[in-house]
């Protein structure tokens, strides 16, 4: 709650609606299905509560401050009902649209390799042999696969740049790309025709290793790789096996279970830079999910449509799925 709610939010919280848990902890089921048939809204970080719609007399609103849709919801139920299912998604685009920027600098110009020999005193000053494999991402034809939230901010960031931006999105017209200012481009074309390639699209039902072993071999020698939506777009052993080979370099911060195997041999691969699915956790963006809700949630309970987060639609409701496994481990 204290990640979520700056004290001036959770103040407002509080005296826009009565919260009936509000804890760090998940609120037991019992508790849940008590409160449930008063209910006006629930807010959570997904969906555990299992087929209980029909209990929930009085609700209006599903909020989740999850980054993704909890594919275990009964959207069409929902949709049926005029219940709305509300995520806060859009708050974190910012955070991960310039952690993919600074990814894609950080492997354009192999700025871990310089900070890894430095540490290790094996750097080499002023070799221009050590710079002829970087490139510079100004002016270079970038390729987005998916233009949702997270590729909407991040083709704002790259206008600087002066990069032409083709973008793959099978869930948005190829009117709507170009007034998005991008390339509407076919897959096989942006990844063969891109030096630098982010991966940002939803997880689904029809996407799972759209980016398979056949299409990334497509990818040019020498191009980038960004992978910060998730790794279930990807087959990510045959990533692994060519960024190995040096076909392309790779920058990845989502992985197919979390936390990452210790032993994978993704982390000992020259030309990658590995974070630990960090790129929206930063103190503003949480944040900014709370100030999202609570905006949402008084134009809620006045009667108002929300206008904040972003409202789940009946066309792509059921497509959505569960992607990362949560790994316990053991020391």
């Amino acid at each position: 709650m204290g990640d979520i709610f700056s004290a001036v939010d959770l103040e407002r919280l509080h005296a826009t609606v009565d919260v009936v848990w509000g804890r760090d902890e998940p609120m037991p089921l019992d508790r849940f299905r008590a409160a449930l048939p008063g209910a006006a809204a629930i807010v959570s970080g997904g969906w555990r509560y299992g087929p209980v719609l029909e209990k929930a007399e009085s609700l209006r609103a599903i909020l989740t401050v999850s980054g993704g849709w909890p594919p275990e919801l009964d959207y069409a139920r929902c949709f049926e009902r005029g219940i709305r299912v509300l995520s806060a998604a859009p708050g974190f685009a910012g955070a991960v649209a310039e952690m993919a920027l600074g990814l894609a600098l950080a492997c354009s110009r192999d700025i871990g390799a310089g900070d890894r020999a430095m540490r290790a005193g094996e750097e080499t000053w002023l070799s221009a042999a050590d710079g002829l494999d970087t490139f510079l991402l100004s002016g270079k034809r970038v390729g987005f696969v998916g233009l949702g939230n997270i590729g909407r901010r991040l083709r704002a960031l790259l206008e600087p740049f002066g990069c032409e931006v083709l973008a793959y999105d099978p869930w948005l017209t190829d009117a709507y790309l170009v007034a998005e200012g991008v390339v509407p481009t076919p897959l096989d074309e942006l990844l063969a025709g891109s030096r630098v390639i982010f991966v940002l699209a939803t997880p689904s039902r029809e996407n799972q290793a759209l980016l398979s072993r056949a299409r990334l071999e497509l990818i040019a020698p020498g191009s980038v790789l960004v992978l910060v939506s998730r790794a279930h777009v990807v087959d990510f052993e045959a990533l692994t096996e060519l960024v190995r080979a040096g076909r392309f370099r790779a920058a990845i911060d989502v992985f197919p279970d979390e936390p990452f195997d210790r032993e994978h041999p993704i982390r000992t691969a020259p030309g990658v830079v590995l974070s630990p699915h960090r790129a929206g956790l930063v103190q503003e963006a949480l944040q900014e999910l709370g100030r999202m809700v609570v905006d949402d949630l008084e134009a809620i309970t006045r009667g108002l449509p929300p206008r904040r987060m972003q409202e789940a639609e009946p066309e792509l409701g059921t497509r959505y799925v569960r992607t990362t496994r949560l790994v316990q481990r053991t020391a």
